[in-house]
């Protein structure tokens, strides 16, 4: 077989198996690294380099394999967009963790999260309770996005806290 061609099949091969393994381990782990999750990602880019490129040790082999990579993600991302099917598929769907101030226990369980870890997101979020909060969702990406009460469907995150001196309101 040829060299080049093995150095693209075993890419595309290590490729796969490490979005199946994020996939399988859950979203959540994405957004939110800990120093645990970067040495696991460090290490696991070490030992699928020479799966990859073999015993090529080239600065050929090691652009092919990189280009192969970054074409492949290129081609899932440009799949993902056209279909939703597949999107769903490889990122899954939005979770609902909390609903008008009641705690979905069925889904945090299912999502391997904490009442302490939403608890904290909330805080993060800008609410006192978990109560005060409208809705929070696990999105797709891994990130949490909480909507408040008390500020009628607007997402705290994006919310700009003004201060009032006199007549001005300055951010």
């Amino acid at each position: 077989m040829n060299p080049y061609l093995e150095i693209v099949l075993r890419s595309l091969a290590v490729y796969a198996f490490i979005v199946l393994a994020i996939r399988l381990f859950g979203k959540k782990e994405l957004s939110q690294l800990s120093i645990t999750d970067l040495v696991l990602i460090l290490l696991i880019s070490n030992a699928v380099q020479n799966a990859m490129v073999g015993d090529d040790t080239t600065l050929q082999g090691g652009l092919l394999a990189a280009f192969t990579l970054f074409l492949l993600n290129y081609i899932i991302k440009y799949i993902s967009f056209k279909s939703n099917f597949f999107s769903k598929i490889l990122e899954g769907e939005p979770v609902m963790l909390v609903y008008k101030g009641f705690i979905k226990k069925e889904n945090l369980n299912s999502q391997k999260i904490s009442h302490e870890e939403l608890e904290a997101v909330a805080r993060e979020h800008g609410l006192k309770n978990i109560s005060d909060a409208e809705l929070i969702m696990l999105e797709r990406d891994g990130s949490i996005s909480v909507i408040s009460k008390e500020l009628n469907g607007q997402t705290i995150h994006k919310r700009k806290r003004l201060k009032k001196y006199g007549d001005k309101s300055i951010a």
